[in-house]
């Protein structure tokens, strides 16, 4: 029976039964730092799935850690930023002095998974005082987040990340630029604005391709030179 149940509490947190945890927690304290067969906590299940009250029973635990991590190194703050309406579970995170700089087993913090799911409120919450967020911080591929923004095409995101300090044309292991991926996704106004704020458009990626010459069509590439030639920005073409 115990082996059956050993992951009851992780369930628990997957379907928001409070009381369920509640009452596991009351009869064994330890159930909080519990792995499960994923090796995740029951915390990461619950910020997962964005049920704040368990979030917050469980941080109240004895010397819990807000910054444990799972498997492939995500903490709970990881999961939360990339959750829809996730913003009072991190909240909560936040005021618990979680490590907003802290990497998975690729190297990519809080903020690359906001520019990756295009969280622009809880990326705010990351880079403004008194956490302040390194918005320069690369991953394993060489990817700061703005490469991330940039392929997803949030222009709110790029701004954002400009605004607090990223670079504007680093180049990651492929040696792509955020112009780069922009312009390799067809995101026309993404790659307007790195244009205007300063990206380099003569870098060669390691296959010696110029960021206009990823363009996916001839409709993109065309309209991303045109915008770029009424605004007197010279996009270098060989």
């Amino acid at each position: 029976m115990e082996e059956e149940n050993k992951e009851a509490i992780h369930e628990a947190c997957r379907q928001g039964r409070l009381s369920q945890v509640e009452s596991l927690l009351e009869a064994n304290p330890k159930l909080a730092y519990r792995r499960d067969s994923d090796d995740r906590l029951p915390i990461h299940w619950a910020c997962s799935y964005n049920h704040l009250p368990i979030v917050q029973l469980l941080t109240q635990q004895k010397g819990f850690d807000v910054d444990v991590q799972d498997g492939s190194g995500w903490s709970p703050l990881m999961i939360a930023v990339s959750v829809d309406d996730g913003d009072k579970v991190v909240d909560l995170l936040l005021s618990r002095e979680t490590d907003v700089n802290l990497k998975t087993n690729g190297g990519q913090t809080p903020l690359h998974f906001c520019a990756s799911k295009s969280r622009l409120s809880a990326a705010r919450k990351l880079l403004s005082p008194p956490y302040k967020a390194n918005a320069r911080t690369v991953d394993t591929r060489g990817q700061q987040p703005i490469h991330r923004a940039a392929a997803n095409g949030s222009l709110p995101m790029v701004k954002l990340l400009i605004e607090n300090r990223s670079s504007v044309s680093p180049k990651d292991k492929s040696g792509m630029t955020p112009l780069h991926h922009a312009i390799a996704e067809g995101n026309g106004d993404v790659a307007l604005e790195l244009l205007r704020m300063g990206a380099d458009s003569s870098v060669r990626d390691s296959e010696d391709k110029l960021p206009i010459d990823l363009a996916p069509d001839a409709t993109v590439r065309k309209w991303v030179l045109r915008m770029a030639e009424e605004e007197g920005i010279d996009v270098t073409l060989s």
